[in-house]
């Protein structure tokens, strides 16, 4: 069985990967709260990734699979945005993961080859209003998957999942009523907004040995 990580997967699209890999894998995940994980066999760590330095005494020798989840939607006019919330931004999506990464290297380095999967936005690669401080952030992320992807193959695999407004905790507000949620579905070609299981379903396949031979890439949900 593998042993995979995640941060902040207690809520969200993070629970509805854990339920995805429960059943063939090892999961450990290391967030503020295991609200929601009562009655799931896995691992919990309490860990604050803006706060805390994870302890890896509480990991396994070897992490076969990785997923940094915590993100931020601030959405705005770029004229209103102060440069310290472009700062918060890069901080929870992109600075906060690299120290995470690096505490675990050796674990991650421990394994046959492991998958390392993190998360950008549509708003990276599809202009939108008002995003211009999330879609730096994931832009950020985005290149730094594909610039890791390159200097840790073939030991590593690294790749991307860049969603469109799927409904999670974190996009409530955004859709938390009818009218909301029909305007949603109707930008989008296939008529719905995304779900958390249809981002974890892709999250399982590229940390599955089934994509052992796919890195560097960005997934694009729209």
């Amino acid at each position: 069985m593998k042993n995979i990580l995640l941060i902040g997967g207690s809520y969200g699209i993070g629970l509805a990967l854990a339920k995805e890999l429960l059943y063939a894998n090892n999961v450990f995940i290391a967030s503020r709260t295991s609200e929601n994980l009562s009655g799931l066999k896995v691992n919990h760590i309490v860990f604050d990734a803006a706060n805390d330095t994870l302890d890896v005494t509480k990991l396994p020798e070897n992490i076969d699979g990785f997923v940094y989840l915590p993100g931020s939607i601030n959405l705005r006019p770029f004229k209103g945005i102060k440069p310290e919330t472009f700062a918060e931004d890069l901080q929870v999506n992109f600075i906060n993961m690299v120290k995470v990464l690096q505490t675990i290297l050796p674990q991650l380095s421990a394994s046959k080859q492991a998958s390392i999967l993190l998360f950008s936005s549509v708003a990276v690669q599809t202009g939108m209003p008002f995003h211009t401080s999330v879609a730096a952030a994931k832009g950020a992320v985005e290149g730094f998957a594909k610039a890791l992807a390159a200097e840790y193959a073939p030991k590593f695999r690294v790749n991307v999942i860049a969603p469109s407004l799927t409904n999670t905790p974190l996009a409530d507000k955004f859709l938390n009523n009818e009218s909301k949620q029909e305007k949603s579905s109707e930008r989008h070609p296939l008529k719905r907004f995304g779900e958390a299981e249809d981002i974890a379903q892709m999250a399982a396949f590229l940390l599955s040995d089934k994509s052992s031979w796919i890195s560097g890439l960005v997934y694009t949900f729209s």
